[in-house]
């Protein structure tokens, strides 16, 4: 995520062009550190939301509104009693900083004409909205930042308003080719890192793309570069920032599969082999990202405590899985015993007193073998004390065979489980993953618990050539598609080998096109433990060729004739209904 000052800049243009001359018509602040304003002007009603978050820094436009404290926090009365109904007469960037100032007039208790300035600063940890006169007096802060916290600056009542140098970087909109050669070159570090320490507002995913775009590895140290190398470079930088200065903006936002993972003002050319959204408001795509964003996090805090009952289990189910097959590895040597014991039974006759070995022929393998003897013991004896020793380790392989086969199938279900837990994408489909693990004793049914409300359905796709294509999210979902949802001559897809989800395609009696055994092989590929993967093979067969066995795990299934088909897990262009 690069809340970068290019971010900053395409926000600037758009705000230019939408809430410039727009009068404030309401102040609130629904969060500690958020403010939400709502302008009028000639463009229309927008509403302004700005976050100084530590973690979440943001300011973009949005239709959303949000529930407000009843009492307002002193920072927003204050705003109220300074620029409500005050009018925005300009919005600037200074520099490519990660800073917003809101130049606003209005009227003081007199009705003579004042001037405020609302600076916004969007810079990770450092965020702040600050509240000064036209002096740069600075009359409150969103947050109180006092010399105790900083070192660089005051951001306090009666204080006065400066950005800190504190990184001395350049202005890339006014560089020019030896500067550039000077503050680039110069620096010992990978020339993606040289790019970004250098100049102000550009983040690390920035100065990749612009190194992609040069055709050279930003990985690559600056002095491992020759002389046209570093021209072509400059160019590529030149031309991009010739292109922010033109307000040339392409705001967008990369998916892998369903989850964004970045966004940008630009075209990221080094993200070709992902799917990208484009779209025609910056501030689109910051609302879009970070409530999808924040779905993913909550999600992922929400499950936490079923990750670690999950995680927890699988380790000493893991732990067990290799004691076992080391215990099993200590029972190779019962047929040994065996084939003493009866050698001794066959040649031990003549076996003279007090030997302490048996040289005989072993008439399965056709060789002569020394059978070590227990001097103190007939050959008799000696053949019993083997086949103890025989029939223990063989009752040991017997039980242990069992334990590992069981151990096996507890892991492959808690694999399954973990794989269910990162499908999930609402807290509901959470809700059969806890009842799964209840049910499995993994969890401790709490007394007088209520069954909870299945709310959650499995996802829904279309296939280009217009079949549905079902997706379980987790073993209960995909029992009840696999053996109640779908019919015997529909088609069945499972990644091979590996946990993941039941994919079913609804035939209604018609033969299935080529490019849909691939799109359902993509969504079995891609909800399963091996969507990171590049290929990964998938199982297919129709339906009635499933079989579940009694008494296994929820999900489990067994089949003996499929059909095989390797694909690359990308579901991008795959029609999801909701």
């Amino acid at each position: 995520m690069a809340f970068d000052g290019i971010v900053v800049a395409n926000l600037v243009y758009e705000l230019n062009q939408t809430i410039l001359n727009s009068r404030i018509n309401k102040i609130a602040q629904p969060e500690k550190d958020e403010l939400l304003f709502t302008l009028k002007g000639q463009n229309g009603a927008h509403r302004l939301a700005m976050s100084a978050s530590a973690s979440l820094p943001f300011l973009y436009l949005t239709d959303q509104n949000k529930k407000s404290p009843l009492t307002a926090p002193n920072f927003c009365m204050l705003l109220r009693k300074h620029i409500a109904n005050g009018r925005i007469t300009a919005i600037r960037q200074p520099g490519l900083e990660r800073i917003i100032h809101f130049e606003i007039e209005h009227l003081d208790d007199l009705g003579d004409v004042c001037h405020k300035i609302l600076t916004v600063e969007l810079m990770g940890k450092h965020s702040n909205i600050i509240f000064r006169k036209e002096d740069g007096t600075i009359i409150d802060s969103i947050k109180h930042i006092s010399a105790q916290v900083s070192s660089v600056r005051e951001v306090l009542p009666g204080r006065s308003y400066f950005i800190p140098e504190t990184t001395q970087k350049e202005n890339p909109l006014l560089c020019e080719k030896e500067s550039f050669f000077a503050s680039v070159f110069h620096r010992p570090e990978s020339v993606c890192k040289a790019i970004y320490n250098s100049y102000t507002g550009i983040s690390p995913v920035i100065a990749n793309e612009i190194c992609f775009r040069a055709g050279i590895d930003g990985d690559f140290s600056t002095g491992s570069l020759n002389e046209d190398e570093k021209l072509h470079l400059y160019h590529n930088f030149d031309w991009f920032f010739h292109d922010i200065q033109n307000f040339c903006f392409s705001p967008n936002i990369i998916y892998k599969g369903k989850e964004p993972i970045e966004f940008a003002a630009v075209r990221l050319s080094v993200y070709q082999d992902f799917e990208t959204h484009a779209y025609d408001s910056v501030s689109r795509v910051l609302e879009t990202y970070y409530a999808r964003r924040n779905s993913y996090t909550r999600i992922r805090q929400k499950s936490s405590d079923l990750r670690r009952v999950v995680t927890t289990a699988l380790e000493r189910n893991k732990k067990k899985y290799i004691l076992q097959q080391k215990q099993l590895k200590d029972t190779e040597k019962r047929e040994k015993y065996r084939i003493y014991g009866e050698l001794l039974n066959t040649y031990g006759y003549g076996l003279k007193e007090g030997a302490k070995s048996l040289e005989a022929l072993n008439y399965y393998t056709n060789e002569m073998i020394a059978i070590p003897l227990d001097d103190q013991l007939s050959a008799s004896e000696n053949a019993k004390k083997y086949f103890d020793r025989y029939g223990k380790l063989k009752r040991t392989y017997e039980a242990l065979t069992a334990l590992i086969e069981e151990t096996k199938s507890e892991i492959d279900h808690l694999e399954s489980i973990a794989t269910a837990l990162d499908i999930a994408i609402l807290e509901e489909d959470l809700v059969q993953i806890r009842e799964e693990l209840t049910e499995f004793g993994y969890i401790r049914k709490k007394r007088n618990e209520k069954k909870a409300k299945i709310k959650s359905k499995p996802l829904h796709y279309v296939s280009s050539d217009g079949f549905h294509m079902y997706v379980g999210k987790n073993n209960f979902q995909n029992d009840e598609l696999t053996f109640q949802f779908a019919t015997g001559g529909d088609w069945w897809f499972h990644a091979k080998g590996m946990p993941g989800s039941h994919v079913i395609v609804k035939t209604e009696g018609k033969e299935l096109p080529d490019s849909t055994f691939e799109e359902a092989g993509k969504l079995a590929g891609f909800y399963s433990k091996g969507k990171d993967s590049e290929k990964v093979e998938i199982d297919y067969l129709q339906r009635k060729n499933v079989k579940k066995p009694n008494g296994s795990a929820p999900g489990f299934v067994v089949y003996y004739t499929n059909y095989s088909l390797t694909i690359h897990p990308d579901i991008s262009g795959i029609e999801e209904i909701s």
